[in-house]
C-alpha cells in the first residue's frame, strides 16, 4: 500500500505537507495541492480511514439499522429522504442488519445512526447515549440529549381507520395485529382499543401477526372460516393486507362486499391491487429526509427538537357501506 511518505518523497515537500494537501487544506498552494493530489493518484493511493477517523474523531457514515423483515417497498422511500437529506454534506451511509452491526457505535465505526431496528433494546439505546454517541431513532420514545425522536403519529393513523370503518356502519370489527415487541404495532393497537370503546354494539376480535404477508393470509382464512355476515378489517400494515387479498381472491368472497380492508403505510405495492385498498398514508421520504437532518444537527451539537410525522387516510374501494346480504 501507497504511503504518505512515498507521495511526499516523489513530490518533493514534507509528510505534513502532502497531508495538508489530500485534506484540501487552504495553508497549501493551490498548484501544489492539485500536484500532490496528481501524484496520489498515478500511485493509487488509498487513505487509511482508520487513522483518519482517530485523528479527527470521525468517519464521515452514517448507520441506518432496519430490522430484516420488513419490506423493501417501506424501506425504500426512507432511504431516498436519508440520501437526498446527506447529498453534498461529505457523509456516507451504510444500511446495518443483525445484532453484529449494533457494535458499529461503540466501536466508532460510525459517527452516529438513525434506528428503525427493535433489535436494538432501549437499554442498549441509552447506554450507548451515556458514552456520547448520537442517534435518531424512528421507533421508540427514548428521552436523552444524544437522541432525537422522529415518530408516526400511530395512535392518530389507527384512530382514522377506525373511524373510517365504523362510520361506514359495520358492527363486526376484525384487527390483524403486528410484532408484539414493535413500538408501532402498540401504539396503533392502543388506539385502536380506544378508539372501539366509542362506539356501541360492536362485535370485536384481535388475530395475531407479525406484519408479513403469511399473517395476513392466515387471519383471512380464519374469518373466512368463521363468516356469518360482511365484515370491517383493520391489518396493522399493508404487508398483512396484501396477504388477506392473495387469500381471499381463491375463495367465492369478495372485498369491499364480504369483507371490508383497511392498512396502513400506503405502499407502493397496495396501490396497484384491486379492489383499491383504503390504507394510511403518510411521507416514509419525508421520515427518513428529516431523521437525516436532524441527526447532522446532533453531530454538530446544535438544538433539535423532536418530530411528529402526520398521517392521512387514503380511501379505497376495499371499505364500502355495511351491506346486509350474505355471500350467494
Amino acid at each position: 500500500m501507497v504511503s504518505m511518505k512515498e507521495i511526499a518523497k516523489r513530490a518533493g515537500v514534507s509528510v505534513a505537507t502532502v497531508s495538508y494537501a489530500l485534506n484540501e487544506s487552504s495553508k497549501i498552494p493551490e498548484t501544489t495541492r492539485n500536484k500532490i493530489k496528481e501524484i496520489a493518484n498515478e500511485l493509487h493511493y488509498v487513505p487509511n480511514a482508520m487513522a483518519r477517523s482517530l485523528k479527527k474523531q470521525e468517519t464521515k457514515i452514517i448507520g441506518i439499522f432496519f430490522i430484516l423483515d420488513y419490506s423493501g417497498s417501506f424501506f425504500g422511500p426512507i432511504l431516498q429522504g436519508i440520501y437526498e437529506s446527506l447529498a453534498d454534506t461529505g457523509y456516507e451511509v451504510i444500511v446495518c442488519y443483525g445484532e453484529n452491526s449494533h457494535r458499529f457505535l461503540p466501536e466508532q465505526v460510525i459517527d452516529g445512526a438513525i434506528i428503525l431496528d427493535a433489535g436494538f433494546s432501549t437499554e442498549e439505546l441509552t447506554r450507548y447515549a451515556d458514552q456520547g454517541h448520537k442517534m435518531v431513532v424512528l421507533d421508540r420514545e427514548v428521552k436523552h440529549p444524544n437522541v432525537n425522536q422522529i415518530l408516526l403519529d400511530n395512535r392518530g393513523g389507527a384512530k382514522i381507520a377506525i373511524d373510517y370503518l365504523l362510520e361506514k356502519g359495520h358492527k363486526k370489527l376484525y384487527i390483524v395485529k403486528g410484532h408484539v415487541d414493535a413500538y408501532d404495532a402498540n401504539e396503533r393497537l392502543h388506539a385502536v382499543r380506544e378508539t372501539v370503546k366509542q362506539y356501541e354494539n360492536i362485535e370485536y376480535h384481535e388475530i395475531e401477526g407479525f406484519f408479513d404477508k403469511q399473517s395476513g393470509e392466515l387471519a383471512a382464512e380464519k374469518i373466512v372460516l368463521e363468516y356469518s355476515e360482511p365484515a370491517a378489517i383493520f391489518c396493522l400494515n399493508d404487508n398483512m393486507a396484501i396477504g388477506m387479498y392473495d387469500y381471499i381472491s381463491n375463495t367465492d368472497f369478495r372485498i369491499g362486499e364480504h369483507f371490508h380492508i383497511i392498512g396502513f403505510d400506503h405502499t407502493e405495492l397496495s396501490q396497484y391491487v384491486t379492489p383499491k385498498l383504503a390504507t394510511i398514508d403518510f411521507s416514509k421520504r419525508q421520515w427518513g429526509a428529516l431523521a437525516a437532518k436532524n441527526l447532522l444537527k446532533l453531530l454538530a451539537n446544535k438544538p433539535v427538537k423532536n418530530e411528529l410525522i402526520q398521517v392521512s387516510l387514503i380511501e379505497g374501494e376495499s371499505v364500502q357501506s355495511i351491506k346486509k346480504e350474505l355471500i350467494s
